[in-house]
């Protein structure tokens, strides 16, 4: 398999993996002790958000060094009906938090539900693409898959992004 360039980025993505989990379990440790409820949410937020990237990274090795499966009809309809959903109640979530946003009156209660349907918002719009990709069958590239799943990350797990 092995150009040099792909080597490369096989090791930078194992690397990342361990960082990632390094960040996961240096924020668990630390949230044990903050008695700040706002504090240990945003940091749990961004815990979990390397617990995603670390999945993310794996996902991406696996199409670096491995053949990908053929999709049967079956996978594909399972898949296309639990991302379907899954818009839908996106969609719902973003609805209600818009309708609360002009009531809040508290701005760190604001701030954090504007961090929220940032959130919210991309999870939407990935979910879509994904949609598209699934619906259309199309033949989609690694590359592709790496732009989608990041561009829409600014931050990478910083509240609000």
């Amino acid at each position: 398999m092995g150009s040099k360039s792909n080597d490369e980025l096989i090791e930078f993505i194992k690397r990342q993996i361990l960082i990632e989990k390094e960040i996961v379990d240096s924020l668990n440790k630390g949230i044990v002790d903050i008695k700040n409820p706002p504090v240990k949410g945003v940091l749990k937020g961004i815990s979990l958000d390397s617990v995603k990237h670390a999945e993310l990274y794996s996902s991406a090795l696996v199409l670096l060094t491995k053949t990908s499966q053929a999709m049967t009809q079956e996978n594909l309809d399972a898949q296309r009906a639990l991302v379907e959903k899954h818009i839908q109640l996106e969609a719902e979530l973003i609805k209600k938090i818009e309708r609360m946003m002009p009531t809040i009156e508290n701005s760190k209660v604001k701030f954090l539900l504007e961090s929220i349907l940032a959130d919210e918002r991309r999870h939407h719009g990935l979910l879509k693409q994904v949609l598209e990709i699934i619906v259309h069958g199309e033949t989609i590239t690694e590359a592709d898959w790496w732009k989608m799943l990041w561009e829409e990350v600014p931050f990478h797990g910083a509240p609000g992004g």
